[in-house]
């Protein structure tokens, strides 16, 4: 059979040709610019200058306003000699191509904000209003929720080294106000030999009631863990060194457990933009004179009827005799671990970036970061936002397809 006409091989087609390889993608140098906080008494910082060394030495730039990290007790001098550039104004921060920062952006730092930027902040959905959202699209800024960016196992690590904070730190604080010196009732947390450990009821078996339980347990106090999911408890319960009474939320067993307690820890999670109120006030008011309350859900209204919002300032207050403790963002408590922890999830996270040769070519192949992200050069992603705050949006697998 003869070959067609229409097919043929030239000479040069006949000899040996050079092998094609695909072409890496090329780094990109980002510009991070990092302002001091200024709402909720924030005091952690994104970046040590641990991790500003790592990025410096691999050509990036980091401009730091003064300040930022004197909450976390780092000075401009030690991100100076880390290879960072200090700035004496939020503006000069706010002008860099990335901006990085934990609380979502004010007002006042919605209108330092340059056209075409990467931001990166908490998102805090239940505190945001259409107006911001409208004021990043006119900027055509792309924007990233930092609690909501996963890991390779699609884990949300910030939420989770946040919680592990909180539950922690719900336990030590509970043991303060205990003590005589912060007049409490006297009791040291956990007890001693022969003397009865003091009673811990937990609300909430999420990630914050986990490591709370795990700290009382480690003190030797005696836990319990409320909660209306049992698939919760069940979880808990296996994850805890030791076992630990667990009940799904029932008003007449609650408050019999609550008459018994000497600290409340409330981690309950929000349903429908708030947590739910399932302590009364007529059920704090039959709790042992000077037990202690700690609100940890006070960020999304409490879950306590006789809870208000307290600073870390004047912390507490006392109602029927009880001590109330009701701050929010418990972790700035601890701002200097809280800022490590971050650290070690942002300067990674900026290396992979950067491996992708920029933030343009990041949203589209890391899709860990892509969890995150609410807003695309100034598109709402989001239709859960765009349905509540009733705005246009694309879904983000109509702009780069699905991951």
């Amino acid at each position: 059979m003869g070959i067609s006409s229409s097919f043929s091989l030239s000479s040069s087609d006949l000899l040996p040709q050079e092998e094609t390889l695909a072409v890496g993608r090329k780094k990109g140098r980002l510009q991070i610019g990092i302002p001091k906080e200024t709402c909720m008494q924030e005091k952690r910082v994104p970046l040590t200058p641990d991790g500003v060394s790592l990025l410096t030495n691999h050509g990036h730039e980091i401009i730091i306003e003064s300040g930022a990290g004197i909450g976390a007790f780092y000075s401009d001098k030690d991100f100076s000699e880390a290879g960072a550039r200090i700035v004496y104004s939020a503006k000069e921060a706010f002008e860099c191509n990335i901006v990085l920062k934990i609380e979502p952006p004010s007002n006042e730092e919605l209108a330092l904000l340059t056209h075409k930027q990467t931001l990166f902040s908490a998102l805090q959905i239940k505190t945001r209003e259409k107006v911001f959202f409208v004021s990043l699209m006119k900027k055509k800024t792309t924007a990233i929720a930092i609690e909501y960016i996963c890991d390779a196992e699609g884990q949300m690590p910030i939420q989770q080294c946040m919680s592990e904070i909180v539950g922690n730190t719900s336990i030590l604080i509970a043991a303060e106000y205990l003590s005589n010196a912060n007049d409490g009732k006297g009791y040291v947390l956990g007890g001693v030999s022969g003397v009865p450990p003091t009673e811990i009821l937990i609300l909430g078996a999420g990630m914050v009631g986990l490591f709370a339980a795990k700290t009382a347990l480690a003190m030797g106090a005696n836990v319990k863990v409320f909660d209306k999911s049992i698939s919760r408890l069940k979880r808990l319960a296996q994850s805890l060194p030791h076992p630990v009474y667990t009940c799904v939320i029932q008003p007449k067993l609650l408050e019999k457990a609550l008459k018994r307690a000497d600290v409340l820890i409330g981690a309950l999670k929000p349903e429908n933009g708030r947590t739910p109120v399932v302590v009364s006030d007529d059920m704090v008011q039959k709790m042992k004179s000077k037990s202690v309350i700690i609100d940890v859900s006070i960020d999304n209204g409490g879950c306590v009827e006789t809870s208000e919002v307290t600073n870390h300032d004047n912390p507490i207050f006392l109602k029927h005799d009880i001590i109330h403790y009701c701050v929010p963002n418990v972790a700035s408590r601890v701002a200097r671990t809280a800022s490590f922890s971050l650290n070690n999830i942002f300067a990674p996270l900026l290396l992979n970036v950067s491996e992708e040769g920029g933030l343009e070519n990041a949203t589209r192949y890391m899709a860990e970061l892509r969890t995150g992200m609410y807003m695309y050069k100034g598109v709402l992603t989001n239709r859960f936002l765009g349905e509540r705050f009733d705005l246009p949006f694309s879904e983000g697998s109509l702009l780069f397809g699905d991951f």
